[in-house]
């Protein structure tokens, strides 16, 4: 009887560890396909903001040049979330002080804006969002400091871009200033 008992219970360990075994292997399989899908949305996103850039090559008007670079801005701003969560452990969730660093350095780029002129400070809180929050998150940064890399600094003119991000027990609060030059006098909201 004791030999069944523990016959039956190396035979269970053993169905464990195969189960156990397999279900790791499936788990692996997923990680690595969704990590493929990621890299995969990333790559046509960045094609499609290539193409945005070629196309802008044959446009004179300046205001329809600039519709294509907030678009091209825009898809770059997504395509790089979709690119740290691919080379993330993590695919759940995005580091996004990491991704506030890369997308401003873009931004910067895009606008051609000398760092000389326009000094950046941040303070970003050390968090991880998901897919959901890092989207919408990630367009409305791209949002402000577009216009504020547009707008503050006419002519050359030196000033300070502040970017804060900070997390409370209700959720996240994103914060961009500038110390342009403001808006026009007189305008309506």
């Amino acid at each position: 009887m004791l030999q069944r008992i523990q016959r039956r219970d190396a035979e269970l360990e053993q169905r464990v560890v195969e189960r156990t075994t397999e279900l790791s292997v499936s788990l692996d399989e997923k990680v690595i396909l969704l990590k493929e899908v990621h890299h995969r949305v990333k790559n046509n996103l960045q094609i499609i903001a290539s193409l945005l850039s070629l196309q802008s090559n044959q446009i004179e008007d300046d205001e329809t040049l600039a519709l294509f670079a907030n678009s091209e801005n825009r898809v770059r701003a997504m395509a790089a979330i979709h690119e740290r969560l691919y080379l993330s452990d993590d695919l759940a969730k995005i580091d996004f002080p990491g991704y506030v660093e890369g997308l401003v350095e873009n931004l910067f780029g895009s606008y051609s804006i000398d760092t000389q002129h326009v000094r950046l400070t941040t303070d970003i809180a050390d968090v991880s969002l998901d897919l959901d929050q890092a989207i919408p998150c990630g367009l409305m940064l791209n949002e402000l400091v577009s216009n504020s890399l547009k707008y503050a600094f006419p002519d050359g003119r030196r000033g300070e871009l502040h970017i804060q991000l900070s997390q409370s027990v209700s959720g996240y609060r994103l914060e961009v200033r500038d110390d342009g030059i403001g808006f026009p006098a007189g305008i309506d909201f």
